[in-house]
């Protein structure tokens, strides 16, 4: 069990190789949530993730010889490229074991950054496996990614800075994966304000904390795939739930589409750009959840900013899908001419944008004077969308929802 102290000796010993990430207040943040919001903005630190805390703290206490040899880890991505670029700092080799469904743009700056990538198994767990076997061939040190003290004491030290840079704060929201950034977090803000709420917050594809939670102890969930990748572990760490446990007030789960969402806020609103583990506080906040922090002091760990552009893409479209801002449907018109040119006539005096059409000639029906319109529009929200959906009713247009 780790304590304030080795938190604290810890933040000495990553002094001036980790950045010191600010802690802003966000007033379009605050505005959507009815909270007084403040982002730690850690996926600013230079590998785009917190994970770098605990790698320079874990890595800068090996023995001499140890760092010689190398270290190695498994990782879906965070973690690997701190350890790589921390290593690369100290001058300490570094091999990472990567499931195979790693972000592309995770592989490659571990790669850039001078680590010995293997690709290996179908989840974190078959990685992992691989990766002590791997060890014990090479002699080289295992670094675990969320469960080792040394790790946790590392990610402490968010709390610690949190805890100065908003002194009269009232609750942190942390998102929870393996536990290491909660148990660190938690016991950092909890020893120096014990009236805080530590809200954990996790993906409803890899609800693991909660699973130990009902247990009392860590146990092995079934996972699904998930936007919130760095938080894809089956099961809790052991001593981060130790830790963990009875520091956290309260656990929230979020959904696929209300990450998404919050990707999407975060991008608009405050203009940055994180991966789907770090939208996840804010996801808690628009869940309609935590109701009792409304007008309170919260903070945001947004702690990851290591998203794959492509995956970016769609991920801002499916939020803008379930804003209601981008939608599409299947519309019966006239196949005469100036058919279309009413259906689109009719879809701009609502002031919708159009942003692609596509006919349907051959399924469009028996009655071959008339087509099928796919349609893709652009509307302001979903009240908007709505009255499109109206305006064209009363001029004769059905209109079917398209998947």
């Amino acid at each position: 069990m780790i304590t304030l102290k080795d938190i604290e000796e810890a933040r000495q010993r990553i002094e001036g190789a980790v950045y010191y990430s600010p802690c802003q207040p966000s007033i379009p943040l605050s505005e959507i949530t009815g909270m007084e919001i403040f982002c730690k903005l850690d996926n600013l630190q230079r590998t785009g993730s917190f994970k770098e805390r605990g790698a320079r703290n874990a890595l800068a206490q090996l023995p001499a010889e140890q760092q010689k040899r190398g270290v190695i880890a498994a990782s879906a991505g965070n973690h690997a490229q701190a350890l790589a670029y921390q290593g690369k700092l100290l001058g300490i080799p570094a091999t990472v074991v990567m499931p195979k469904y790693a972000p592309l743009i995770k592989i490659g700056n571990c790669q850039k950054l001078g680590a010995t990538v293997v690709l290996h198994g179908k989840d974190f767990a078959e990685a992992k496996t691989r990766a002590h076997e791997i060890g014990e061939e090479r002699g080289l040190a295992y670094i675990d990614g969320y469960d080792d003290p040394a790790i946790i004491a590392g990610q402490g030290t968010m709390g610690l800075e949190i805890v100065e840079q908003v002194p009269d704060l009232d609750a942190v929201i942390v998102p929870v994966g393996g536990g290491g950034l909660l148990a660190g977090v938690a016991l950092a803000v909890k020893s120096l304000r014990p009236e805080v709420k530590i809200i954990a917050v996790e993906a409803d594809h890899v609800a693991s904390f909660s699973a130990a939670m009902s247990a009392g102890k860590p146990v092995r969930i079934e996972t699904q795939p998930t936007l919130a990748d760095g938080l894809a572990i089956a099961q809790v760490g052991s001593n981060a739930f130790e830790i963990a446990a009875s520091r956290v007030d309260h656990t929230v789960i979020v959904t696929e589409e209300q990450i998404a969402v919050s990707i999407l806020r975060i991008v608009e609103l405050e203009k940055g750009v994180v991966e789907g583990a770090a939208a996840t506080p804010l996801a808690a906040c628009l869940s309609g959840q935590l109701p009792e922090l409304a007008g309170k002091r919260v903070v945001l760990l947004l702690c990851g900013g290591n998203i794959d552009p492509n995956v970016l893409s769609r991920v801002v479209e499916r939020g803008l899908v379930a804003d209601g801002r981008l939608s599409r449907f299947t519309a019966m018109i006239s196949d005469r001419p100036g058919g279309l040119a009413d259906l689109a006539a009719q879809i701009a005096s609502t002031g919708a944008s159009i942003k692609q059409v596509v006919h349907d000639r051959a399924f469009a029906g028996s009655d071959v004077s008339a087509v099928h319109v796919l349609c893709t529009v652009e509307t302001r929200n979903q009240q908007h969308l709505a009255e499109l959906r109206t305006r064209l009713k009363e001029h004769g247009v059905e209109t079917y929802d398209s998947k």
